[in-house]
């Protein structure tokens, strides 16, 4: 059996991890716990960009936490980019099982919006649920309402629901 560790990158609230928590293991059928926290300095932020590069904050995750068994999902509130990339909402590694998403581009106030924390919710969960499903080994949907489509804007993952269509469904009960 699996099972999902939520690792919180310093202060995330955690009534908030809790919730996402509950969400993933109805989703995924893993238990879900959340770790310790993990504390990385802004120090480590690229100056320039004003965003953490994305291995830069994987390479301390998997450094601290990857001796466990079970997929590791990390949750920062750094604004994360990569190579070809101008930001990323996050990120996944297959083989070290580790999935990070960042909630900077989910808040609604990024936008120009007014905080609305059960939209951030939302937005979050569909993340991490795409995130998971790429640890896990799955591809991206052309299926635009599915989890698994690959979000290049806000407006796509509004358009997304937290769950995996029929197809992607099958394929990560077969990787589980």
């Amino acid at each position: 059996m699996s099972r999902i560790r939520i690792v919180p990158i310093n202060a995330i609230p955690s009534d908030f991890l809790s919730r996402l928590g509950l969400c993933l293991e109805e989703r995924f059928l893993f238990p879900a716990q959340t770790a310790r926290t993990l504390s990385v300095s802004h120090s480590v932020v690229n100056t320039q960009r004003g965003q953490m590069f994305l291995s830069t904050l994987a390479a301390k995750i998997v450094r601290a936490y990857s001796s466990e068994a079970g997929l590791l999902l990390a949750i920062t509130d750094f604004d994360l980019y990569k190579t070809g990339h101008r930001f990323l909402f996050g990120d996944a590694d297959q083989q070290q099982r580790l999935a990070v998403v960042s909630l900077h581009r989910l808040r609604p106030e990024f936008y120009g919006e007014d905080s609305d924390a059960n939209l951030l919710f939302q937005r979050s969960l569909k993340e991490c649920v795409h995130e998971l499903g790429h640890a896990m080994g799955l591809k991206h949907c052309f299926n635009a309402r599915c989890a698994m489509y690959d979000s290049n804007s806000i407006f796509e993952t509004d358009n997304k629901v937290a769950h995996f269509c029929e197809l992607c469904e099958k394929r990560s009960r077969a990787r589980r």
